[in-house]
């Protein structure tokens, strides 16, 4: 349970309910981290245009690739939470064996020079952000990014730290049922 109330589905009205339609209709379900906004239908809208922004649209970073970071940020923040949904979405795309190594230590062992800047950005972004600086670009660059792919990375690892935060923050918690069923 969240530490905060949660308008669920069924008790929805006006602009929340149509608000969670919108998001049935584009995601299949409503997770409960778009939830603990209930009570202020306006930023769970704005959240969820800003998610399905970063996350989907183009040009920049590949699908996997955003999830890949998605998970590094919230493991160097221990949100549980967001861990398990970008696990499960990055599972579409690798193994669980290969997922579970990251997870559990960050394991890059096999990780082209890509995605190797790639996750490194993403901690050092999490961990220090004003150690970021023009180097850790010119690094990315090397690496074969674009310059609308280093935005795009940015935009992921920052959305990230912002959601870990809501999670950790007001108690959202998930469960295996809540994990599944969403359309990617």
């Amino acid at each position: 349970m969240p530490w905060i109330k949660v308008v669920e589905e069924e008790e929805a009205e006006g602009r929340l309910k149509e608000i969670y339609q919108e998001i049935l209709e584009k995601r299949g379900k409503i997770s409960n981290i778009m939830k603990i906004h209930s009570l202020n239908p306006e930023a769970l809208k704005n959240h969820l245009d800003l998610y399905l922004t970063i996350m989907f649209r183009k040009p920049g970073l590949k699908r996997w690739e955003r999830e890949l970071v998605a998970v590094i940020v919230s493991r160097v923040n221990k949100c549980r939470y967001c861990i398990a949904h970008h696990s499960s979405a990055l599972s579409r795309y690798w193994e669980e064996e290969r997922i579970k190594k990251v997870v559990e230590d960050m394991e890059i062992d096999d990780f082209d020079e890509r995605t190797r800047e790639l996750v490194r950005y993403a901690v050092k972004l999490t961990e220090k952000p004003s150690g970021i600086n023009e180097g850790d670009i010119l690094r990315l660059r090397e690496a074969g990014l674009t310059d609308e792919e280093i935005l795009s990375l940015n935009l992921v690892v920052s959305y990230f730290n912002f959601v870990n935060r809501i999670v950790l923050g007001l108690g959202v918690e998930y469960n295996e049922e809540e994990l599944e069923g969403y359309r990617y």
